[in-house]
């Protein structure tokens, strides 16, 4: 075979497996447009068999929330069973249903009741090193926050819901905080809000001398 023939022989096979990736990708088993919440704010990781996408604790008070991600099964010919969620150090206890994720499946843990209630110590902003264990042998590890059941994670934490708030009882206030000082039309600021004109308060205009 001439090398011009071969180079074009790679080239063209080359073009056809991007081809071929793109709809996976763009419409295949990620699912995007089926995930009502924001998987940015969540924690990745996909290291294993399985990636855990937009991984998060949900809460609506302390030591209570629900755990919510996307599972990716990246093999195509085998099915792969999550069967349980822990933390490294103790902060987190949970008791999981073992979801079976098909080849190339996803599992969307964002979907109303398919969340994991979870109880410990913590609280809205903490990071929570968690571990999932998979049917196949893989631990993932992975360092997910805690945030609040609000905005755009609003509706997501059952846990509180079913009785499992944390000791205090009270839940997180989403209402947005009161500004420290409003200025507005006909408002008088204090004493040192004063503007200084630019090269200071004794600065005069040019020509004025």
């Amino acid at each position: 075979m001439r090398p011009t023939m071969l180079i074009r022989r790679k080239l063209a096979l080359a073009t056809s497996a991007v081809a071929l990736a793109l709809p996976l990708t763009s419409c295949g088993f990620d699912y995007a447009t089926d995930r009502p919440y924001t998987p940015a704010a969540g924690a990745n990781e996909r290291d294993a068999e399985v990636d855990v996408l937009g991984a998060a604790v949900v809460a609506s008070a302390d030591g209570a929330g629900t755990f919510i991600a996307g599972l990716s099964n990246n093999s195509s010919s085998e099915s792969v069973t999550w069967e349980s969620l822990n933390s490294e150090d103790g902060q987190l206890s949970a008791e999981v249903d073992p979801r079976e994720i098909a080849p190339l499946g996803f599992e969307n843990l964002s979907q109303e009741g398919n969340g994991v209630a979870v109880t410990g110590d913590f609280t809205a902003g903490d990071y929570l090193s968690l571990r999932l264990g998979f049917s196949n042998g893989d631990t993932v590890a992975v360092k997910v926050p805690v945030v609040t059941n609000c905005d755009e994670f609003e509706g997501f934490d059952h846990a509180t819901e079913s009785g499992e708030a944390g000791e205090s009882g009270e839940t997180y206030e989403c209402e947005p905080l009161e500004p420290v000082r409003e200025y507005g039309p006909g408002e008088e600021g204090e004493e040192g809000d004063e503007l200084v004109p630019e090269g200071g308060a004794e600065s005069e205009p040019e020509g004025t001398q």
